[in-house]
């Protein structure tokens, strides 16, 4: 029987990085098969992982619901068939549902194989932030979590802490939360908290009973009815900044639609909701990507990322990734999540490739940041 282990988290959270640490001291022995679904036109995340040898089956896709119930179940299958694996690790995009993802799983109806847990990976500076402007998507991912894992907790004052680990309370009564540092736990302590079976039960069978009726409304009740407006306007928006843990509090609105959400031809997955308080990742975020020959230097890196805080010049960027060639010839890999930048060496790659993800970007104004 193969465990499936879903990873969910918001974008910078750290899901890549804790798969890591538990491919390496909690998985230890066992055959795994990594499937993620990037957000976006490049992946940028899987190199590392192939490395230590985890087979990845990777999906490019904006509309995450239809890659979901279309093409996920199709690789679900084809990785049960072909590699027979001991262990599935999921890590859905950083703007999917998670509920999106657990049903999707579920669907397959495979004897073959059996969820293993659903962890959810929460930045502890970000949680107000991404909780206040992205509720429907980042408290979906927090009410359907088995288990969720703080990170960024370094240096964190205690009273922040508090409010991070009570507004997911509010979410999620049941679930375990993990707030101690990762490097301070070993594997099987994390895996330990991750598959506690009473609480799993007690999820998918709640998620069942909610297949079964088509509806979401356990969904809506955790989102306390946040209306989202598009707002063109950013002079509009109230920000918020703490110069400690450098957390950015954007109040950014989502337009609620007036009709039925129109997905183009061929989306039959049935699980889109057609209210007004309901949308898909590929409506409220967009992602920019390019793939380039152009040479930097890491300082230029550094103030590229660090230019990407103009919200009213780029839009609300929420993530910056990739990997490129310095012009020592060695490579720079960067990150970028609001308020923080990281630029370091890394291996190469056949070609540079560049990520952006966020919501109401300026495509043209951050082709022409990169030079590209």
């Amino acid at each position: 029987m193969t465990k499936i282990t879903i990873f969910s988290g918001f974008l910078g959270a750290g899901k890549t990085t804790l798969i890591k640490k538990l491919i390496a001291e909690g998985y230890q022995g066992e055959k795994l098969v990594l499937i993620e679904n990037e957000f976006g036109q490049i992946g940028i995340d899987g190199g590392f992982l192939q490395d230590a040898g985890v087979e990845i089956t990777e999906m490019n896709s904006g509309c995450i619901c239809c890659s979901l119930v279309g093409d996920f179940g199709k690789a679900l299958e084809k990785v049960l068939e072909d590699y027979a694996p001991d262990r599935i690790l999921i890590e859905p995009s950083g703007v999917g549902k998670l509920s999106d993802v657990i049903r999707a799983v579920q669907r397959i109806g495979s004897d073959k194989c059996e969820l293993d847990g659903f962890t959810t990976v929460v930045d502890a500076k970000k949680c107000k932030m991404y909780q206040k402007n992205f509720g429907e998507f980042f408290n979906n991912q927090i009410t359907y979590a088995s288990c969720l894992i703080l990170s960024h907790t370094a240096g964190l004052k205690q009273e922040k802490l508090d409010e991070c680990v009570n507004r997911l309370r509010e979410l999620n009564p049941a679930a375990p939360i993990v707030t101690t540092e990762w490097d301070q736990l070993t594997g099987k302590q994390l895996t330990d908290a991750m598959t506690q079976k009473n609480t799993l039960d007690d999820e998918l069978k709640e998620l069942l009973e909610e297949a079964e009726h088509h509806h979401h409304d356990h969904e809506h009740e955790h989102e306390h009815e946040h209306e989202h407006h598009h707002e063109h306007d950013h002079d509009e928006h109230d920000h918020e900044h703490d110069h400690e843990e450098c957390e950015h509090e954007h109040e950014h609105h989502h337009h609620d639609h007036d009709h039925d959400h129109d997905h183009g031809e061929g989306c039959t997955c049935g699980c889109h909701d057609h209210d007004h308080h309901h949308h898909d990742a590929d409506e409220v975020f967009t992602s920019w990507g390019k793939e380039t020959a152009k040479k930097y230097t890491a300082e230029q890196m550094g103030a590229i990322l660090a230019a990407l805080e103009d919200e009213k010049k780029y839009g609300y960027v929420l993530r910056a990734k990739g990997i490129v060639e310095n012009e020592d010839g060695s490579w720079i890999h960067f990150d970028y999540i609001p308020g923080v930048p990281d630029v370091r060496s890394g291996s190469a790659s056949t070609i540079g490739r560049l990520c952006v993800i966020g919501s109401e970007l300026n495509e043209e104004n951050i082709a022409e940041l990169f030079g590209v």
